[in-house]
């Protein structure tokens, strides 16, 4: 491939010089004021929304907000992790959930009153749950949630893990809307109170069994054997972790010790992908979940200090190598171009190996899919969330993906709610028994359900794009700011923060 030029992001393979910009004008190249001809190592700055979204992106917002607004259950706030089939609440939905109600009302899709007594009620039904080291009939321990909970009383579904970064996504978006109600209202003050309340109990410092990392979970039921119950697996970088870590930094009643972040990065792996230098992970989610929250531009902790960018950076060029891998589409498969890509973790049709175009590939359900110089795992599977909550990284190669795939595909993959959350057009046998979605004759495999923490990403980093208003709320969070000193982060708006 040595001097093949790539029209995704203009890449030209083994050669020094990375141009950006990708897709025709008319699907808004050029808008965002991203030029070809810059040089790889300093692109600039992504102009972000400026407040505004076109009319398309305007509605895919509005419609993922409709999805956390309309299947929240409003008498407990318990958001389920999947739609419409029936599931249990995930966690990590609900503060997606939070997130999107300060999202509605600067929208005007709600008003504060209707926002507010949703947050409220949310707020009062999880502080309220009981925690305990019992096997069930509870809904956490030491302020840990477990992963998921039943949608009837909040309780631990099945055998489930005490989630810590599932408890971090929780707690981002407790903290976001103790940020936003800010009031001096009865219920606001309530607000600011029960989220303090359920950010301080958290114990992060007791699930370090293997300090000063944490642990990915607990499990009440292997408690007595060695181990202590403890997960097997420590979060380790480069990954979604990252909020976990400034979370539990930021503590001021159980803190990690501040070795952590330093024992986090350790293992981070530095390389090139497609000729974009990154620290990689495969899954796109893993360069945006903490993101969403954590305004990273400008901000460098002593080892992205080191490579001379910051966190934003890093995913902005995970974002254009994942971009220049489907033009590139080395596994073949069917629909992958410059404006149809997005490898994450999803849902997919089955666990099944099946030839296809004479080789054999194996076909996940829901699962981590990625392409970086870490890994690939890569079915055919596109997920649309994956390049829509990338938008605010590269939206010169993002905004024309998610276009074209509404353009293309929009009669099989978008319904109430935006975009379903996954299809792939080379899964074509009728022969196997799905565990998620149908086939479309003539098209491919297609999901039918929409999932809460895929939803979450798109509306909360499309606000981040048109006014950054989930990071403007966390820059002012002194949990957040205290987390990010303690893990040696110094710079930009940081430097100013009180």
């Amino acid at each position: 491939m040595q001097g093949k030029r790539l029209a995704c992001a203009g890449l030209v393979v083994g050669a020094a010089a990375v141009l950006l910009g990708c897709g025709p004008q008319s699907e808004g190249v050029g808008a965002e004021g991203i030029h070809p001809g810059v040089p790889a190592a300093r692109p600039p700055r992504p102009v972000l929304g400026q407040g505004r979204l076109d009319p398309f992106l305007d509605d895919l917002q509005r419609r993922t907000f409709r999805f956390f607004w309309e299947t929240t259950d409003p008498a407990t706030g318990l958001a389920p992790d999947r739609w419409p089939t029936e599931s249990f609440s995930s966690v990590a939905a609900i503060g997606f959930a939070l997130t999107a109600y300060p999202i509605g009302i600067e929208r005007r899709w709600i008003t504060r009153e209707e926002g507010r007594e949703r947050v409220l009620t949310t707020l009062n039904f999880l502080a309220g749950l009981p925690q305990g080291p019992e096997v069930s009939g509870v809904a956490g321990y030491r302020g840990f949630f477990y992963h998921f909970l039943n949608m009837a009383d909040g309780t631990r579904f099945g055998q489930v893990e005490l989630s810590t970064v599932d408890t971090a996504l929780l707690l981002a978006g407790v903290l976001t809307v103790g940020q936003y109600f800010s009031q001096e209202h009865p219920d606001e003050e309530s607000i600011r109170r029960l989220g303090d309340f359920l950010y301080r109990r958290v114990e992060w410092s007791w699930i370090t069994p293997r300090p000063p990392v944490i642990a990915m979970g607990w499990y009440p039921e292997r408690s007595a054997e060695p181990g202590g119950g403890f997960h097997h697996l420590d979060w380790y970088g480069y990954d979604e972790a990252m909020l976990l870590y400034i979370l539990a930094l930021g503590s001021p009643t159980f803190p990690v010790a501040p070795e952590a972040w330093a024992a986090y990065t350790s293992t981070y792996r530095w390389g090139s992908f497609f000729g974009f230098e990154h620290v990689g992970f495969a899954p796109l989610f893993g360069h945006f979940f903490s993101h969403a929250w954590i305004d990273f531009r400008g901000i460098h902790d002593g080892y992205m200090g080191g490579k001379g960018i910051d966190y934003f950076e890093n995913s902005r060029r995970a974002v254009l190598a994942q971009c220049a891998y489907g033009e590139a589409n080395p596994g073949g498969y069917v629909g992958y171009g410059a404006d149809e890509w997005g490898l994450s973790a999803c849902d997919g049709p089955a666990d099944v190996t099946r030839f296809f175009r004479g080789r054999p590939v194996r076909f996940f359900s829901y699962a981590a899919r990625g392409a970086s110089h870490t890994e690939v795992r890569d079915d055919g599977t596109i997920t649309p969330y994956a390049a829509a909550a990338s938008i605010p990284f590269a939206p010169e190669v993002a905004i024309p993906a998610v276009k074209a795939m509404y353009r293309r595909h929009g009669a099989h993959v978008w319904g109430r709610y935006g975009f379903f959350d996954a299809f792939n057009r080379s899964f074509t046998f009728t022969d196997v028994q799905l565990v998620h979605g149908r086939i479309v004759p003539s098209f491919g495999w297609v999901d039918t359900d929409y999932l809460g923490i895929d939803q979450g990403p798109i509306l909360v980093m499309l606000e981040n794009y048109r006014s950054g208003l989930v990071w403007e709320l966390m820059r002012s969070c002194p949990y957040v700011v205290e987390g990010l000193r303690r893990a040696g982060f110094r710079g930009g708006w940081l430097e100013g923060a009180t």
